[in-house]
């Protein structure tokens, strides 16, 4: 999966708004400052996720952002594939038959890459905005990150 900034700030904004929101509109300039991220490119991210249903805008003074729904309701993967291509791990072009190589075959990797990217995807839709928000994203990173040290010594 090619997860590009896109992605990466379309999930931090949507975090950021989660947490702020408090069933009021939250301000695109609020989200940009906290999360050090830019304003235009916040507006042009919240353009693609109010397209994608994930959003809705509210106007006038005090307007801003909420969510259209819960954040337990929202999954990561609907964030990123509102802002981003679908996953992609393959140079081939999704659901085509035809391989990367000149001839159309497909590499002795290509299988490997397809399969990883549907486990990125399985797991990003296993994953709430809640869940995000709430910090119930644990993982095996500390303890891989922890193993590297062990071992280096």
């Amino acid at each position: 999966m090619r997860l590009s900034t896109k992605g990466r700030y379309a999930v931090m904004a949507m975090a950021d708004l989660a947490v702020h929101a408090q069933d009021k509109p939250v301000a695109l300039a609020d989200i940009a400052e906290r999360q050090e991220i830019s304003l235009s490119y916040l507006e042009q991210l919240f353009g693609r996720l109010r397209k994608g249903g994930l959003v809705r805008s509210v106007r006038g003074p005090g307007g801003g952002y909420m969510l259209s729904r819960a954040g337990a309701d929202i999954r990561i993967s609907d964030i990123i594939l509102s802002v981003d291509e679908p996953i992609q791990t393959t140079r081939c072009s999704p659901g085509s038959p035809a391989g990367c190589h000149n001839n159309k075959g497909r590499c002795l990797t290509h299988d490997l890459w397809e399969e990883l990217a549907n486990q990125i995807y399985l797991y990003l839709s296993s994953v709430s905005l809640e869940d995000v928000t709430q910090r119930r994203v644990l993982g095996t990173s500390g303890l891989i990150q922890g193993f590297e040290a062990t071992a280096a010594q």
